[in-house]
């Protein structure tokens, strides 16, 4: 018996196709609510964190508003690492199906919960902790959603299209955030200043109740994956590890690694894609309108470039494509914010500047779930590239708004966040480069 004949049979094509499905719809719900609430970011700051809401609340903002505002926004984010170690346990012991049924249950319910919740006006300090409650419930079940939905998409991708299959996570985060600021776009041009701050925020977020609803059904429809660990206590994570400490020290390892790999589009991710829109009014003094299409044409740039480049890191390999991603954004995103800010640039050149930050984002986001798939053991790969990605995007995207925030509040730069996608990216150079060139060819252990 060759090591060829121990290996799970390729799943069927429909059933590929199926779990695609089940996992991208998942994907899109929550980067939908998240892309919701960045365009949102001076309004929700206005009705929360300001004790005087109202539309002069949002736009004036006070700075200490918009940052207690990516205060929250961090902190959901740094409860996706708990996420991503409770429901990559129950991936990883009980099967993929029961871990991705149970994550799009809770963002749903939590992202509904925000547009019936009462505001400051209404009830008070009260209204702020609400809302940062269901932000934690909302990155515990993010955290276990990344690892569920790319373990179960490069299970079942066909030989040579893991980079691809992988490349649709990414796709459906650049679908959700896109149909995030197009939904805010359109209310803010359809709703006078004063009805948006009252009650038209609320409707994105109650969109996500019909929305989770479909995913949630599809998600129960899901047979597990060849060679997924059986329901029940005796299953894979059940075992005794025979590498006991050694394996251990090996997957944090993994994991220390696959954050590295990964930092650069953690943090360029969130700066251009989700952090833009209120830094563009906040700190360039941009329209509300103006910065809504200024994230909604990045982000097409960024979806544009997702599926092209998994395709491409298939054939090429995932470290070529991703060191362009990486490289490209250190040098260039100066330069495209310095295009943005300056009264001179023509409108065609802000529009390609802007394609062009989110495509190389696309590149790093493409090939990159695939890569991290490729980095685990099936028995703990649920867990292993789920914390990876959960404490990447802790550190490196939660923090982000934040920081860029504060940052360019007091020191008044406004070319803080061209700084911080830069620095990420170029310090993850280095773990991009031990990329082994034929990790794409080999089969998933």
């Amino acid at each position: 018996m060759t090591t060829t004949d121990l290996l799970p049979a390729p799943p069927p094509r429909a059933a590929s196709r199926r779990a695609l499905l089940a996992g991208s719809a998942g994907n899109f719900v929550e980067w939908y609510e998240f892309g919701v609430y960045g365009c949102f970011a001076t309004v929700i700051a206005a009705n929360f964190f300001t004790p005087q809401a109202g539309t002069g609340a949002g736009v004036q903002g006070g700075a200490e508003a918009l940052v207690a505002t990516y205060a929250s926004f961090a902190l959901a984010f740094f409860f996706r690492p708990v996420g991503a170690l409770l429901f990559g346990r129950v991936g990883d012991r009980f099967g993929r199906r029961p871990a991705l049924v149970l994550v799009i249950g809770l963002m749903t319910l939590a992202t509904t919960l925000i547009g019936l919740l009462p505001t400051r006006a209404d009830i008070g300090a009260a209204a702020p902790w609400l809302l940062t409650l269901l932000r934690v419930l909302q990155g515990l079940s993010a955290g276990g959603e990344f690892g569920g939905a790319v373990s179960l998409m490069a299970e079942y991708a066909p030989p040579g299209r893991r980079g691809l299959y992988g490349a649709w996570q990414s796709f459906t985060v650049a679908l959700g955030l896109l149909a995030g600021a197009a939904t805010a776009a359109a209310l803010a041009t359809l709703l006078n200043a004063e009805a948006l701050y009252a009650w038209g925020w609320r409707i994105p977020f109650l969109l996500a109740l019909p929305l989770g609803a479909v995913a949630l059904w599809l998600r129960t429809a899901l047979e597990e994956p060849p060679g997924a660990p059986p329901a029940g206590p005796g299953s894979a994570t059940g075992r005794a590890d025979p590498a006991g400490t050694t394996g251990l020290r090996e997957q944090a390892r993994a994991v220390v690694l696959g954050i590295g790999r990964i930092m650069g589009w953690s943090a360029a991710g969130y700066a251009f894609l989700v952090v833009l829109p209120s830094h563009l009014q906040s700190a360039l003094g941009a329209s509300f309108r103006d910065a809504l299409l200024a994230t909604t044409l990045v982000n097409l740039g960024f979806a544009a470039a997702i599926l092209p480049a998994g395709l491409l890191s298939d054939r090429v390999g995932r470290r070529p494509v991703m060191l362009c991603g990486a490289l490209g954004i250190a040098v260039l995103a100066l330069p495209v914010l310095h295009l943005l800010q300056s009264p001179g640039t023509s409108t065609y050149v802000r529009v390609a500047a802007v394609l062009t930050a989110g495509a190389l984002v696309g590149l790093l986001a493409g090939p990159g779930p695939a890569m991290l798939a490729e980095m685990f053991p099936q028995r703990v790969r649920c867990t292993g590239l789920g914390l990876s990605y959960a404490l990447a995007n802790a550190v490196f995207s939660g923090c982000a708004g934040l920081f860029i925030t504060a940052l360019a509040a007091r020191t008044a730069n406004t070319a803080v966040p061209a700084h911080y996608a830069a620095a990420a990216c170029a310090l993850s150079v280095p773990a991009l480069l031990t990329l082994r060139g034929n990790d794409h060819r080999e089969p998933l252990r």
